[in-house]
């Protein structure tokens, strides 16, 4: 066993923490000299994005937010472990009223959001084979981004899972780009998301985009950087027209400012 630290990195141009293995964030394994073939890495059981950097294998993690403060490991498939340290991270709280029916569903709409769960679950943990260099993200869409990735989300009082993704506002019918080449894992319009978009960036690299008022692509195609995936809408359980724009890494929310450049505060 031995242990590494997570690397000091410049996403998109802005300087991140050299240890952002925080509950929500990226761990950054350095795995040695990139020879030969991507090495096979695993955290618990899910594969784990391996990109080659500047000649070297990286393991790029994506960290649960209910992830305990501690010491964690991904093992590869040889058997090797790499231990990493997770280390506290502070989110706030969030207040929103909202319709009534998106807080108390109707049995109707319990299934529903049942069935589409299962939808969602199986695109945003996909895995699909392909080279990595960079997970670096254009922005989707210009405007003011929340910080209210992590925070624990009160909907008229009552308590609900912590918010997995970033608010960015913007005008309805603004055109929302695709940050990075990808397939179209999933559309949909669902219960809560409204209109949907995921994107499969290969290795277990997904993003989620919700709420739009119109939806441009269609499931499996190809989609190039710059491309447009929709439209921004109020579709779903909103407050206002804005997109959520979620990203994934192994099964896991990691907090979208890690991997976006420079944007409105």
């Amino acid at each position: 066993m031995r242990s590494v630290l997570a690397l000091l990195v410049l996403l998109a141009g802005a300087a991140v923490a050299d240890n952002s293995a925080w509950p929500g964030g990226i761990a950054r394994i350095d795995l040695g000299p990139a020879s030969g073939s991507a090495p096979t890495v695993y955290l618990d059981d899910r594969r784990v994005l391996v990109a080659n950097q500047d000649g070297r294998w990286l393991a790029i993690v994506g960290v649960h937010l209910d992830t305990p403060v501690g010491t964690a490991a991904i093992a590869l498939a040889d058997g090797t472990r790499h231990d990493f340290d997770i280390t506290a991270h502070a989110y706030r709280e969030q207040h929103l009223e909202v319709a009534p029916g998106y807080v108390s569903l109707s049995e109707e709409n319990l299934a529903r959001v049942g069935r589409e769960r299962k939808i969602i679950d199986a695109a945003l943990n996909h895995w699909r084979d392909t080279p990595m260099d960079d997970i670096r993200l254009q922005n989707p869409v210009d405007g003011p981004r929340s910080s209210s990735f992590g925070s624990r989300r009160f909907f008229n009082g009552e308590a609900r899972s912590p918010h997995s993704g970033m608010d960015i506002a913007a005008n309805a019918g603004t055109e929302i780009l695709a940050p990075l080449d990808g397939i179209v894992a999933a559309v949909g319009d669902y219960y809560f998301n409204g209109n949907t978009v995921i994107l499969d960036h290969g290795q277990g690299f997904i993003t989620l985009y919700c709420h739009l008022s119109r939806i441009d692509v269609d499931e499996g195609q190809d989609i190039a950087a710059g491309a447009t995936l929709g439209l921004v809408g109020a579709t779903g359980r909103v407050t206002g027209a804005h997109l959520h724009f979620g990203t994934y890494l192994n099964g896991n929310a990691v907090d979208p400012a890690l991997l976006l450049g420079a944007g409105d505060e």
